[in-house]
């Protein structure tokens, strides 16, 4: 495909470092940081714009911690002023990005995402008699600069925006020139499409989400012949390894997939992700014991955490750990609808509690849960 070209004075345009700013301040509002940089914005922009220009906008001020879910992993937190710019540069280099990308990749992509992964992988199971599912070693750790920038080379022409782009990718090392920060946009898109030359090895079925990916075919031996190549085009090619334990066996069996068990008779909730649901469950209620969530926003994160779940046969396993769906929590309404109000005056007694003629007739409404048990 062609190279693409003439990027940078994209990046550098007003309206697009105002896109970036609205982006990047999505679910940030409540930052100090946030409040400070939309107090100042054209002030704000203005810097940013003269920064990239000249190649002296500071990078590489993250905030690191560790996360253990669901597996320990170092996140590196970029300050919102560096937000900002990596939203920047991907407004204008996402719509490249896809088109560079094959259907069948499902991460960092609008209109795909991990459910929609799900159901391709549970397709295939359906279709087909054998998969393989393979795994990354360290995947975001091992990724190798020098490869970033030559596979960025191969997709754009543009200098500047290489050079920057590989000025972000500079400021994480895991080990001299591999690794990539955790938890930066640009690291998520730049990581997805390193793996792109991976896509191109396609048998019976394929699906990749990141770096978990897996194929399908009725014929076990050429999924052999597939594993034994990818591993070594991984290491050849994009200087990565597998995982010890890429393995094949029957669809009929399950394959545990992004949080799911995959059967060719539907989705089932994988045991490590339930076991992590809980987890999440009981913190989520001692926070809103000790007052750190509001009744509203301990709905929000309990609504969050069951809604993968819905795309599971999980709904025996849900009633059995909330109890009375009607009276589980975030399954209340929030507003119960108006029930008949009252007049301030009641009539004497003996005479007919109706409503004056003057009056509106008032209609009862029903709880939102108990309009929808009642049968039609």
């Amino acid at each position: 495909m062609k190279r693409a070209g003439n990027l940078f004075d994209s990046v550098l345009d007003m309206e697009n470092l105002r896109l970036a700013f609205w982006k990047a301040s999505r679910g940030k509002r409540a930052r100090e940081d946030q409040r400070e940089y939309a107090a100042n914005l054209d002030v704000e922009l203005a810097r940013l714009r003269a920064g990239l220009a000249d190649g002296t906008y500071p990078v590489g001020a993250y905030r690191r911690f560790t996360v253990y879910e669901p597996k320990e992993r170092i996140v590196c937190a970029a300050a919102f002023r560096e937000r900002v710019l990596h939203h920047a540069f991907m407004n204008v280099l996402e719509p490249w990005i896809e088109k560079w990308l094959v259907f069948d990749t499902y991460a960092c992509r609008k209109g795909k995402g991990q459910l929609a992964a799900v159901d391709r992988a549970l397709g295939f199971a359906r279709k087909y008699r054998y998969f393989l599912k393979c795994d990354i070693r360290k995947f975001f750790d091992s990724v190798p600069h020098a490869g970033i920038e030559a596979m960025l080379r191969r997709k754009i022409k543009d200098e500047s925006v290489i050079w920057w782009l590989m000025r972000i990718v500079g400021t994480h090392e895991t080990e001299p020139g591999r690794g990539v920060p955790i938890g930066n946009l640009t690291s998520q898109h730049l990581a997805n499409l390193y793996l792109d030359p991976l896509d191109r090895f396609r048998g019976g079925g394929y699906v990749r989400y990141m770096d978990d990916f897996v194929y399908w075919a009725d014929d076990k031996e050429l999924l052999c012949r597939v594993r034994d190549a990818v591993g070594g085009f991984l290491v050849r090619v994009l200087g990565l390894q597998l995982k010890e334990s890429p393995y094949i066996n029957r669809t009929a069996h399950g394959m545990d997939f992004l949080g799911f068990r995959v059967r060719p008779d539907g989705l089932r909730a994988a045991r490590e992700g339930l076991k992590r649901y809980k987890r999440k469950m009981r913190m989520c209620g001692m926070l809103f014991r000790e007052g750190m969530l509001s009744e509203n926003a301990y709905q929000d994160r309990i609504t969050a955490l069951t809604a993968p779940l819905l795309a599971a046969r999980t709904r025996g396993w849900r009633c059995a750990h909330f109890g009375d769906p009607a009276r589980s929590v975030g399954c209340e309404p929030r507003e119960t609808g108006r029930e008949l109000e009252q007049r301030g005056g009641q009539l004497p007694a003996g005479v007919s509690q109706q409503q004056h003629a003057d009056e509106p007739q008032q209609q009862q409404r029903l709880p939102r849960p108990l309009l929808r048990s009642v049968a039609i």
